[in-house]
């Protein structure tokens, strides 16, 4: 099997310049490039930059999946955005890697060890981006339960012992964003590990901004931070400037940088038991749908024979035309409404009067033996 390769990076604050697009070029003459956008594939070969440093340089957002079931997210944040004790907190190697820069952070998430062979045979890596971008927004929001996700992993297999503490506590787990359930299924985060982890989780609240906390910030931004988005504005760029100053504003610290909630963190046990609590619960919902989807399957069937008990003359007439075919097809047709009619005359008539009637009907069939073998194997007819 050749190996594949998918590489997407986005940048989100500002675009590329014509320099910094000629820099990207020189690492790919095949890859699709735009002033906010660096795409390629590669079915051999491997792609000549450096993730890690690109991140820091030019983008914001980046998505790499491979054919040998590996799948990467990463997002760049403003360094205010997070505190280094949540994100010590949060970091898990080889899970959710969260590293400083001078002005940013790095986070990425990764899955090395998936074993869906039919997702990573299948799946080409476009339509992620779309769908994890908005995890970067929300973070600048502060709200941290992607990291939570990307956390959650550990406790499925052996790298954490049961009396650990969960590392933050959010509220709203039980009710993931799209983006954040996308993440989730980037991931193959277990979904009962998922659904105990909302288990007892306080809805997410959104937090409204008073008049009063935005004169507070702006009071106290410094004039060199003022100065670049001023510039901004003069120089036509509105939208750079309003989403730079809507960043820096999401990522002030006003009590979401280590958790938004006072309820006490749950140990990996607890955790643990409620992914148990939660199988118990998704495979009784499953076997409660599954019995109601076969009532309704058995309410479709007997309105649909008794629509046939309505009128059966008309019923045999169906059969006629497939018998009369005298083809595989046709005698299997002949043989499926025989099958339904049979049960009509069970239900709304008599067996006795079906057999008298398929009689009079096989009369003049008895040499179509293939017909005949179908009608045994189905149980309505008797070989003399």
């Amino acid at each position: 099997m050749s190996e594949y390769q998918y590489y997407e990076f986005l940048a989100i604050d500002r675009p590329l310049t014509k320099e910094e697009m000629a820099d990207l070029r020189a690492l790919s003459t095949r890859a699709t490039i735009t002033p906010v956008s660096f795409t390629n594939e590669y079915n051999w070969g491997d792609f000549k930059g450096d993730p890690d440093k690109l991140m820091q340089r030019y983008f914001d957002l980046h998505v790499y999946v491979t054919n040998w079931m590996t799948a990467i997210f990463m997002v760049r944040l403003p360094i205010e955005a997070l505190t280094r004790e949540t994100a010590k907190a949060a970091a898990v190697p080889y899970l959710l890697d969260i590293k400083p820069a001078k002005t940013h952070w790095i986070i990425t998430w990764s899955l090395y060890e998936s074993e869906n062979y039919d997702r990573f045979g299948m799946e080409d890596g476009r339509g992620w981006m779309a769908r994890l971008a908005p995890v970067r927004d929300e973070l600048l929001r502060g709200d941290l339960r992607s990291l939570y996700i990307g956390w959650l992993p550990a406790v499925a297999g052996e790298m954490m012992d049961d009396d650990e503490m969960e590392p933050l506590s959010v509220s709203g787990l039980g009710s993931l964003t799209a983006a954040q359930q996308a993440l989730a299924e980037f991931l193959e985060v277990d979904p009962d590990l998922l659904a105990g982890a909302g288990m007892g989780s306080s809805a997410a609240q959104e937090k409204e901004v008073s008049r009063r906390e935005m004169e507070k910030w702006i009071d106290a931004l410094p004039r060199d931070e003022v100065n670049p988005i001023l510039k901004q504005l003069l120089e036509g760029k509105g939208q750079q400037a309003e989403r730079s100053i809507r960043n820096r504003f999401a990522s002030w610290p006003h009590g979401l940088q280590t958790g938004d909630t006072d309820a006490p963190r749950r140990t990996v046990a607890e955790l643990r038991q409620n992914a148990g609590e939660a199988r118990l619960n998704r495979l009784e919902k499953q076997k409660r749908d599954r019995r109601q989807r076969e009532i309704k399957r058995r309410e479709k069937r007997k309105a649909y024979l008794k629509n046939l008990s309505s009128d059966f003359p008309k019923a045999w007439a169906l059969v006629k035309e497939p018998v009369e075919r005298g083809s595989g097809r046709g005698y299997d047709e002949a043989c499926r409404i025989l099958v339904d009619i049979a049960e009509a005359y069970d239900l709304f008539a008599t067996k006795k009067q079906f057999q008298k009637e398929l009689k009079k009907f096989m009369a003049g069939h008895l040499r179509r033996k293939a017909l005949i073998q179908r009608l045994v194997k189905a149980g309505i007819w008797k070989e003399e």
